[in-house]
């Protein structure tokens, strides 16, 4: 029960100073480990240092307990995310600063990185494709010939894809079907057998199978394809991408009309889950080449402006 209490007070909104840490509880840690917490408390003794910061500064600026704070700098102390949160806030560092062991970036470097912070998603892609340029990195000069559509499962990406594919004599191409197809497995099976990790991995090697062929193609990619970094910059680098966006409603009702019933159990709660993972993607989706609204329109008219924006 004193150990529950005591990690209830860690977790627990913080009074000023935060004084119980995790270095009371009674837990023996690895070689590895221990490795760990001594790098992390020299990290954090070099950030402060550079910063001309005593450990009594660091203690008031944070919030954090200049006991504790000895403790963390002398490998003794093993931190909360909220500590740590607030130790890196209180030193003017990202928390993934203070835990990455590596040098402190240019300060080019963290002045780029500020300026691109700075950009709304659409200005972001082209600054990015820019730099790309600018270091000489190599094109696909086969990019514009394969037009891939992204966008949460109800987006329309298949049925534009189908007629987008018929319009310019080209193959298409569902990912996802891909996918079952090269490993023998339907997808429920795929999760069941291999997990999440291993879908993504099989959906990577089907992506990559795909374009190493270097025919032209319309390819419907799942909706989860952007929170995949590796699989994401392979799309992005080598396809002419396109954000099929709709709203909430219309992607639920569409993933019904399919024939899956299964969104509309508890909808209030599928809905606000939909619109979740709709704003936590947004970010992702907007680094498409081109964002195509299909929400309250035909089909076909959504097709045509496609059609035009692609020349």
């Amino acid at each position: 029960m004193q150990h529950l209490y005591r990690l209830r007070c860690i977790l627990s909104p913080a009074p000023p100073v935060l004084a119980t840490t995790v270095t009371e509880m009674p837990l023996k840690h690895s070689t590895e480990e221990t490795a760990l917490l001594h790098a992390l408390g020299s990290r954090m003794r070099l950030l402060r240092a550079r910063r001309g910061m005593t450990q009594r500064a660091l203690s008031e600026r944070s919030g954090v307990s200049g006991r504790y704070i000895a403790q963390f700098e002398a490998g003794s102390g093993n931190a909360s995310v909220l500590v740590l949160h607030r130790i890196a806030a209180a030193l003017g560092v990202r928390m993934a600063d203070l835990l990455v062991g590596s040098e402190e970036p240019p300060a080019e470097l963290a002045a780029l990185h500020a300026m691109l912070a700075r950009l709304e998603p659409e200005r972001l892609a082209a600054a990015r494709r820019a730099l790309g340029e600018f270091l000489g990195e190599p094109s696909d000069p086969r990019r514009r010939s394969r037009i891939a559509l992204i966008g949460l499962r109800g987006a329309g990406k298949s049925s534009l894809g189908r007629m987008l594919a018929e319009r310019r004599g080209v193959r298409f191409v569902e990912l996802d079907r891909e996918v079952e197809r090269q490993s023998g497995m339907d997808l429920r099976d795929i999760f069941e057998v291999h997990g999440q990790d291993g879908f993504r991995r099989l959906e990577r090697a089907a992506l990559e199978r795909l374009l190493a062929e270097g025919e032209p193609m319309v390819l419907a990619a799942g909706g989860g394809i952007v929170a995949e970094a590796a699989s994401y910059e392979l799309l992005l680098a080598h396809c002419l991408t396109v954000w099929v966006r709709a709203a909430p409603e219309e992607h639920m009702q569409r993933v019904v009309t399919q024939g899956d019933e299964r969104p509309m159990r508890g909808n209030r709660q599928a809905m606000d889950d939909l619109r979740a993972i709709l704003a936590s993607r947004e970010a992702l989706y907007a680094r498409a080449d081109l964002t195509l609204e299909n929400r309250d329109r035909t089909i076909e008219s959504t097709l045509a402006e496609l059609v035009e924006r692609l020349g």
